[in-house]
């Protein structure tokens, strides 16, 4: 059995606090505080910086975050091959997904999933692309998806390539009638969402010579739109971001078309539980339904 001080430190780090991860633990927080002690005890130096807000990792604590995640999630695949062997399909799934993957892929993803396999729970937690490798890294997502490269020591699916497109307010021409280029865009402020600023949209950006002091964040992609569309600046978005997003804007391929690799990761402990394996299929064939001419080969 896994003991019981490593689901509790690794549900403070979720929650932030002792109080809140007593209550998702159904215990009180002197439990909690008991159990973060002897941990501490155990492993010879402390985990956790306290203050009155919460509570932080100290550096130790970040290197064994990793390792006590794997000990649970190993528990967790064990619990679910011994459910499946007994006939029953049960078990849990946290996929960690940008804006533009949770509105438009994981609806249907999670639907037809569910129709196979409807006791097994599944959760999203939405998040920028550095957030969620890290969270899968950690143990605390099973499946992640994010843009490509990824640097992290993880098991990377690649997806598909998604073209990056100039959005611009209602009335503009290219001077080329047809495509974006470095002339249209000169002397431009640039709306970007700080969460989906990947190295792809930066290259794009270089290439067209776009300073730093001409960008401007906003919340999510349907905000951007809004503000081009109020004439506050141009928008940078991939195809994904607008296939269920609306606002009376025009939309122009650059010249040198640029594109994002979406990429799907998850851990080696965790893509062999049951219930991820079976989800990472479903994606797979729902990517390759869908865009069977944008299809990635190599992570």
């Amino acid at each position: 059995m896994i003991p019981f001080a490593y689901k509790v430190f690794s549900t403070v780090v979720e929650q932030g606090t002792f109080y809140k991860a007593s209550v998702v633990l159904n215990v009180t927080p002197s439990a909690i505080s008991h159990s973060i002690n002897q941990l501490e005890q155990d492993l010879g130096f402390p985990v956790f910086n306290r203050s009155r807000t919460g509570v932080e990792l100290t550096e130790n604590g970040k290197q064994v975050l990793p390792i006590v995640q794997d000990i649970l999630n190993t528990q967790k695949r064990l619990d679910q091959v011994a459910n499946n062997i007994n006939g029953l399909s049960s078990g849990s799934i946290k996929i960690g997904a940008f804006s533009s993957v949770c509105i438009n892929w994981l609806p249907p993803i999670i639907q037809n999933y569910k129709k196979s396999y409807p006791d097994i729970d599944i959760s999203v937690d939405q998040a920028g692309f550095a957030d969620i490798v890290q969270e899968v890294k950690n143990g605390q997502i099973d499946i992640g998806f994010t843009s490509l490269p990824v640097k992290e020591n993880l098991i990377v699916d690649a997806l598909v390539k998604d073209e990056i497109y100039c959005i611009t307010p209602k009335g503009f021409v290219p001077n080329n009638q047809q495509t974006v280029t470095k002339a249209d865009m000169r002397g431009r402020k640039f709306i970007l969402q700080r969460g989906d600023y990947d190295l792809d949209t930066k290259a794009t950006l270089d290439h067209y010579s776009i300073q730093p002091n001409s960008l401007q964040f906003s919340i999510d992609d349907q905000s951007i739109i809004a503000m081009v569309e109020a004439g506050l600046g141009w928008g940078i978005l991939p195809e994904l971001a607008l296939q269920k997003i609306s606002g009376d804007v025009a939309v122009y391929p650059f010249d040198v078309p640029s594109y994002r690799s979406i990429g799907l990761v998850t851990s080696a402990t965790l893509s062999k539980a049951p219930s991820t394996k079976k989800m990472i299929t479903q994606i797979k064939e729902f990517v390759a339904t869908n865009y069977p001419d944008r299809l990635l080969t190599e992570g």
